[in-house]
Parts: structure tokens; sequence; C-alpha cells
């Protein structure tokens, strides 16, 4: 399996994907659509998740495909994203259709990033107006680390931010993922060189430094405290996206495989203060998907993800962690 050209959601086709953001407020919004409805699922393995319509996704519901998915800051603030998304797609006359009433679907996720060190002080909920901004930016290229949902995000000891990784696989369907990484755990080991997700790097797409030759990094994060920030709210959301074919209830498999990716990546990962989030989707463009070769490779392409969010993210006024780029600086 090798990426794709863009190494990045934007491999697959039909999807469209759209950033915004506002670096005073440090915060900002991710939106996915595509050329049409799109079969979703989500799996939640955080202790502190915030969603908006994500029960319409279980296998056992009766919608069948929806029509954008949003990661965003801003918390509970936040969910409030896909309201513009529903706007924009409104004026498209994009939605689910019961009789002359038409209905878009957006099922959005969010991170905590209300203490970042950005202005908070808002007199009108600014969280409605980045998604319709989002969603009208929504094209096939977009960018990475300090933008859109990863606007604001941190890791335990450096910033967060927005992520994505794609595999082409065997069967020439193509895997990707888009992420929101904000983890109360560590990204980096211990001196914050070094990613956890290194063994399954691909052309240096994140330094390409390899894996961290010390042992006994997992007991690490205890002696890290001191130089951590107290554990919160934050959580990583993620999308991972295939277009070979999926069920919805293919979609949910997918979805829990791909966890493994924050595993990989975030040490700790799924903790009682994060919201861990992953939504998976199929625009059902190619023949039926290799159901565990699409988890495995969408586990890999998240954990990859996840590291090129933080190695990618970039120095901002007010910022209360360093980047991953300063901290490595040479001297």
């Amino acid at each position: 399996m090798i990426p794709g050209p863009t190494n990045s959601l934007s491999d697959i086709a039909g999807l469209r994907v759209g950033n915004a953001e506002d670096h005073a407020l440090k915060s900002g919004v991710t939106v996915v659509t595509g050329d049409a409805p799109f079969t979703t699922s989500v799996a939640v393995m955080g202790g502190a998740p915030g969603t908006r319509e994500t029960d319409l996704l279980a296998p056992d519901k009766s919608v069948a495909a929806v029509d954008a998915l949003v990661l965003a800051g801003g918390s509970a603030y936040g969910l409030d994203a896909c309201s513009g998304v529903v706007d924009g797609l409104r004026a498209k006359g994009r939605g689910f259709r019961v009789a002359d009433a038409v209905i878009p679907l957006v099922p959005g996720a969010i991170i905590f990033d209300l203490l970042n060190g950005g202005q908070k002080d808002w007199l009108e909920n600014p969280y409605r107006a980045l998604g319709r901004a989002a969603f009208d930016a929504a094209g096939d290229r977009f960018e990475i680390g300090t933008a859109g949902a990863g606007t604001g995000a941190l890791t335990a000891m450096l910033k967060g931010g927005l992520g994505s990784a794609s595999l082409v696989l065997p069967d020439g369907s193509t895997v990707a993922a888009l992420v929101a990484a904000n983890p109360v755990g560590a990204v980096t080991t211990p001196g914050d060189r070094h990613f956890y997700a290194a063994p399954f790097e691909i052309d240096a797409e994140f330094g390409g430094l390899g894996p961290d030759p010390a042992t006994g990094l997992g007991r690490s994060m205890e002696s890290r405290k001191a130089g951590a920030r107290a554990p919160r709210a934050n959580t990583t959301i993620a999308i991972v996206a295939t277009d070979a074919t999926l069920t919805k209830s293919q979609c949910h498999r997918v979805a829990t495989a791909a966890h493994d990716g924050i595993a990989r990546a975030c040490v700790p990962a799924h903790t009682p203060h994060d919201g861990d989030l992953v939504f998976a989707l199929s625009t059902d463009a190619r023949g039926p998907a290799d159901v565990t070769l699409t988890g495995h490779a969408a586990a890999l392409c998240l954990a990859r993800a996840i590291a090129r969010a933080v190695h990618a993210a970039t120095p901002m006024k007010g910022d209360l962690l360093p980047c991953w780029s300063t901290a490595n600086a040479d001297p």
C-alpha cells in the first residue's frame, strides 16, 4: 500500500474538504461534503464526547446516507457549526426529502479548545458562521496543521492540529483519514522529537526520524506530568473514508478498527477526559470493500494523520505550547 497523490482525504474522488478558522479565537471548523450523500457510521471510544446527530449513524437506524460531516473546535458551542453547514446545503437544495421538505443531514463532533489562550469573550456564538464559511470553502485541496478544526488543538506537550493521510489498497480502492488531533495524551515520546506513530510513517511525511530507540516509553507519562497541562476535556476526532462500497454496519466496523490508529499515535488514548470519536464513510464509487483490509488501512492512515497534524502545526501569537517544528529547530 502506498499513499495517494495528495496523501490526504482529497484522494477520495467525490469528496471535498473545507476549512475555516479564526486565529484570534484560536479555533475553527472543518467540513467534509461530497458530490452526493455518503454512507456513514461512527464509533465513540472516549469518555467525554460532544456530538450532533450521531444517533442517526447507528447501523439499526433508518437514515441511509448523510450530506456532510463536521469537525469543530469550541466544545458545545462548536456544535452550532453544523447549523451553518445545514444553511449552506439548504441553499443548494441538498438534503433528505420528505414531500416538499428538504432536510440536510449533518452529523458533527467537537474538540475542547476553550482554554488554549484564544479570545473566547464573544457576544454571539461564532461557530455557525465558521461552519458556513468552511462549507463554502470546500474543495479538492486543503491545509493541514494549524487550520480548520485543528487551529486551536493542543496535545500533552505540543500544539496539535489538523492532519490527513491516505493509502491505495492492492485492489485499487483508496482509504484516507482526516483528524483534529487534540488529545490529553502525548503524540511524541519524551523529548518531543520522535512520534509514537513513527513505525507507520511513509516517505518522511512527519520528519523521517524513525522510532524512538528508548524503551519503557509507556511508563514515561508519569514523569512528564509536571511539564504537561493538567488533564481536562480534550479529544481526538476523525473521519476515515473509502471509495469502496461499505454498508452502514461495515462502516461502523471500519470506524471501530480505525480507533487503533489513535491508540498507536497518542499515549494514553481513549481516556475519561477525551471524547475520542471516528466517523467512517463510503462514497460507494467502487466495488465491495475488503472490510478487514479497509479497517487496517484506516487505522494506519489515522495514526499517520495524527503525527502529520502535530508535525505541520505552526506557531501563532499567544500559543500556550510550542510547535513540534519550534521544539525541534536546529540550534
